[in-house]
């Protein structure tokens, strides 16, 4: 029996031939919601997923008290068939997804004697694995239209590992990998394949209360704005092909690197 999606949509509907959706996978309370209402304020509509869908309803409302579209799906990216089912709904119920951007974070820390196989394995599933089933199945959409933007969300970690992060640095290192790869077969097709690294401290709850410290730093705009991602984000997009960007680092002025 298909996955049945737990989906949260609003009612807007425009002409099926001018629509355009983008898709977040991992749209969280920050960079991922941020980037789902900013393509949302240029007409897009915003196709945002996290594991329960329950948690997206105040995005979703946001979005579309702001004039927008905007659909919600509970829906685990490490599962193949909920990917494959999230995608052919899209695609034959709302919108061609015109924008896929994979945002999941799975950042922990444990020390190398501490990382249990099932840890190991669940990371790389939810930062590496995920990634290449919204990238294969979003690519799958866009190649006969031969247009689309697939981004992925890079950290720190994609570029190095640090002590107590073998698991994150192994899936993000793979994230990294999938992104070149895919670039370099896709770009030829007319579909742009970035991966932007996000290298220092967001602007999320987590922060604000698990390093107050570093949080601080946001008064000298010492820390990384959703929002500014997502304007990074919207303006890879809108490159022309004739100078298109894959890597591309953000980070706050004050940070170490």
């Amino acid at each position: 029996m298909p996955h049945r999606l737990h989906c949260i949509c609003t009612h807007r509907r425009q002409a099926k031939s001018d629509k355009k959706a983008i898709l977040v996978i991992g749209a969280g309370d920050a960079t991922g919601g941020a980037i789902a209402k900013r393509f949302a304020r240029e007409g897009y509509i915003a196709c945002v997923t996290r594991r329960s869908a329950d948690k997206l309803e105040p995005l979703v409302q946001e979005i579309r008290a702001a004039g927008g579209e905007a659909h919600g799906f509970g829906s685990d990216a490490r599962k193949e068939d909920e990917m494959v089912s999230l995608i052919e709904h899209i695609e034959s119920q709302i919108a061609p997804i015109e924008v896929a951007v994979f945002n999941i974070g799975a950042n922990v820390r444990f020390g190398i004697t501490e990382t249990t196989a099932r840890v190991y394995f669940k990371v790389w599933e939810m930062a590496c694995f995920a990634g290449f089933l919204m990238g294969r199945e979003t690519a799958k959409r866009m190649m006969p239209r031969g247009r689309g933007t697939i981004l992925f969300t890079g950290a720190t970690a994609s570029l190095r590992g640090r002590d107590g992060f073998a698991a994150f640095a192994g899936a993000k290192h793979g994230l990294r990998a999938l992104a070149q790869s895919m670039a370099r077969e896709l770009w030829p097709q007319g579909i742009h394949v970035a991966h932007p690294i996000i290298d220092g401290a967001i602007d999320t709850d987590f922060i604000r209360s698990n390093f107050p410290e570093r949080y601080a730093l946001k008064k000298q705009d010492g820390i990384v704005s959703p929002e500014a991602i997502a304007d990074a984000y919207w303006a890879i997009h809108q490159q022309p092909r004739n100078a298109w960007t894959h890597e591309t680092e953000l980070r706050p002025w004050l940070e170490s690197w």
